[in-house]
Formats: structure tokens, sequence, C-alpha cells
């Protein structure tokens, strides 16, 4: 991921490898934005150019996701139909001195949202050496939503599997994975079984753009 510094008035983030630029203009921010906070100091304290040391290199099984994504996001009922579909987007970046990284997950995306938008939230996820994997910790403010899991690698996927104490448990899968999309699998416990409750199709936006869904 590439910062660059505001040339307009404006606070520009570029990620890689998805090359996608985020702006924040000057008459978004809050009033008073400049004798409260700079917006450039905020960025500088929380976004980090590259992994901490402390993350070994088999570790950093977020990686592939820096950047930004394009999502056609699907919820399915109990007996498995298609009940909802949206478009999204998802935009990951490392922080806190490379030691986590965070997401920013929209739905519907800017630009489409209105009175029935659906969830504009965040993870926040670390590597934990006394677990050998990462702590994730989901934040859903329009749902009130608050969930905790562990990750790891297993295989060519990434799995999330929620804290004990949480019912019914849920398990997020990442698979599929390339640099251009993956593919995001939420499942809740049911009983014995297991069942799909959303799944996301992940294309970086030039991709998106050219292929139909």
């Amino acid at each position: 991921m590439i910062r660059e510094k505001a040339r307009t008035g404006s606070v520009p983030i570029q990620f890689s490898p998805g090359k996608t630029t985020l702006r924040i203009a000057a008459d978004q921010l809050p009033p008073k934005i400049g004798t409260l906070m700079d917006p450039h100091a905020f960025l500088d304290a929380l976004i980090s150019p590259a992994a901490h040391a402390d993350v070994p290199d088999a570790q950093r099984i977020f990686e592939p996701f820096l950047g930004s994504w394009a999502l056609v996001v699907r919820w399915f009922g109990p007996d498995g139909d298609l009940v909802r579909q949206e478009d999204g987007e998802w935009h990951f970046s490392r922080v806190l001195e490379g030691r986590a990284i965070q997401d920013v997950w929209i739905v519907p995306p800017r630009g489409k949202r209105d009175v029935g938008a659906y969830e504009y939230g965040t993870s926040l996820r670390f590597y934990d050496a006394s677990l050998g994997g990462w702590r994730s910790t989901w934040i859903g403010p329009m749902h009130g939503a608050v969930l905790t899991f562990v990750a790891r690698q297993k295989g060519d996927m990434v799995v999330l599997e929620t804290t004990e104490g949480i019912q019914p448990a849920r398990r997020w899968t990442f698979r599929d994975i390339s640099s251009s999309g993956f593919s995001w699998i939420h499942e809740e416990e049911a009983g014995e079984n297991w069942r799909i409750v959303q799944t996301f199709a992940a294309r970086r936006p030039d991709v998106a753009s050219s292929s139909p869904q």
C-alpha cells in the first residue's frame, strides 16, 4: 500500500496491487476539522506501508486481500434459496505499525446508499503468536454487531471461526484466492451441520467493471 500526500484539499490513499485511490474531499470533513484533527496526522498514525517484523512471513495470511475490492453479496435462507443480492465494496490496509490489518466493508457501495442501506462496518485483526493465529473483531454499527474470531490458514483457504461462547457458531472462509479475486463464505452452525448464510464474489474494481457477474 502506498500513501500519497494531498495536493488539492483531499486525502488520497492509493492501494496496491488494486491501484484504487480513495479520496476524502475537504467539504466532506466534519465542521472545524482543521482545528480538531489533522486528517493527514491520523492517517499517518494508523496506516502502515509494510508488515511489522513481529508478524512471521508464513503468518501473513491476509496480505493477498490488501487493497480494494468490488463485491457481489448474496444472502441465503434456511432452505438454501437466494433471498437477497447487493453490490458492495471492501477495502483492506495494514495498520498499527503493520502489526494489524483493518478492513472497511460497505454494502451497498458509496454512491448507491439510501435509507435502506445494509451496513458500513469494519474488522480489525492482529497476529497472536500464543494462538498461532489472528484475533479478529467485526463491528457492524448499523446492526449493533460485535463478533470475535480466530483466523488461521487451512490449505489454500483462510478460515475464521468464532470464539467460544458465541451462538450460533459461525465460520467465515476466504477461498479461490488469486490476485484478481476471491470467494468468501459465511456459514452458521445448525445442529450437526453448517448452512451457508452469505457469500461474496470479490474482484478488483478494474476487473469487476469489465466482467459480467
